[in-house]
């Protein structure tokens, strides 16, 4: 490894991968500010309710499932494994994420849990 980390100080497999029913998942980078989680995650629940409400309507989820798309690569969960990114690179995944993010709520897109029969 020789961008500066130790082998002693690498992450295992247990750090790095969640495994479900057998299935493989990618850990959320630990190295995350508590609140930068927090408002990740919450980004992540709002794009899964929206995508839920969005297929319970008849409606394109694509929207919603930009917001969880954003949501996980800025927890690190998608993407270019946080374990390859140096300090720098893991800060700006999640300053980029959650840039994006809030814009989403600045332009009402990227879910919608607002009124159905609103046209705006």
């Amino acid at each position: 490894m020789g961008d500066g980390v130790r082998e002693s100080e690498a992450p295992v497999d247990d750090e790095r991968w969640l495994v479900v029913r057998g299935r493989r998942w990618r850990r959320q980078d630990p190295s995350l500010p508590e609140d930068v989680t927090r408002r990740l995650l919450s980004h992540l629940g709002r794009g899964r309710s929206g995508v839920r409400a969005l297929r319970a309507a008849g409606e394109d989820p694509a929207p919603a499932r930009r917001r969880v798309d954003l949501a996980k690569h800025g927890l690190g969960e998608r993407g270019e494994p946080w374990w390859d990114q140096d300090e720098q690179e893991r800060r700006e995944r999640w300053k980029t994420a959650l840039r994006d993010l809030d814009a989403l709520d600045d332009t009402g897109t990227g879910d919608r849990e607002d009124d159905p029969d609103d046209p705006d």
